[in-house]
């Protein structure tokens, strides 16, 4: 019988490792979002595929408030990582919390959308987007936990300055992603007839 023990993750001794750690880290994250823009990217071609079909009636102006309050995201999102560069950490944590907040609210509205669609998943249209705006709800749940995991672990100093800010940026880039997402799914999903 083979016993196996678990060595608990090292943490880095200089700051030196700890950047080769960022930079390895920062890698896989842009490893991920290639492989995601592919996921994405299917999504968009089966829905510009459709074009010329009868589109339903969406909410346009529930879509344009959505989509602005996402984009305004980016920009708190923005701020909080420049804070926690400049050890600046409770604007970093107020920017957090105002993100996790529109965040939230993207996800409300997206959610008050499915309710009131007045198109089936069955019809071509409509699979495509709940299928669209399902998964991107998924990631932008994802990232507004994130967001709110380092809000919660940023309390006592953490994540300030230098190769510390890591956390914070992973998260932020990761946010950006998925606005950017946004920025091509909204114009198919409620532009485009």
């Amino acid at each position: 019988m083979t016993t196996v023990i678990a060595i608990p993750h090292a943490e880095p001794h200089s700051e030196a490792e700890r950047l080769h750690r960022v930079r390895i880290n920062r890698l896989g994250l842009w490893l991920f979002f290639l492989s995601d823009s592919l996921l994405f990217a299917l999504f968009a071609a089966a829905r510009f595929y459709m074009v010329g079909t009868s589109r339903p009636h969406v909410d346009q102006t529930l879509g344009l408030a959505i989509t602005s309050l996402l984009l305004l995201s980016s920009l708190t999102a923005y701020r909080a990582e420049t804070a926690f560069e400049h050890n600046n950490l409770r604007h970093g944590r107020a920017m957090l919390l105002a993100t996790v907040v529109m965040g939230l609210l993207f996800l409300s509205g997206v959610a008050f959308e499915w309710s009131e669609a007045e198109f089936s998943r069955k019809e071509a249209y409509g699979t495509a987007f709940f299928s669209m705006t399902g998964m991107h709800a998924f990631h932008v749940a994802t990232g507004v936990f994130f967001l709110a995991l380092i809000w919660v672990r940023s309390r006592g100093g953490r994540f300030l300055g230098g190769a510390a800010t890591w956390p914070v940026s992973g998260v932020v880039m990761y946010w950006h992603f998925v606005d950017v997402v946004w920025v091509f799914f909204y114009p198919a999903l409620y532009l485009v007839k």
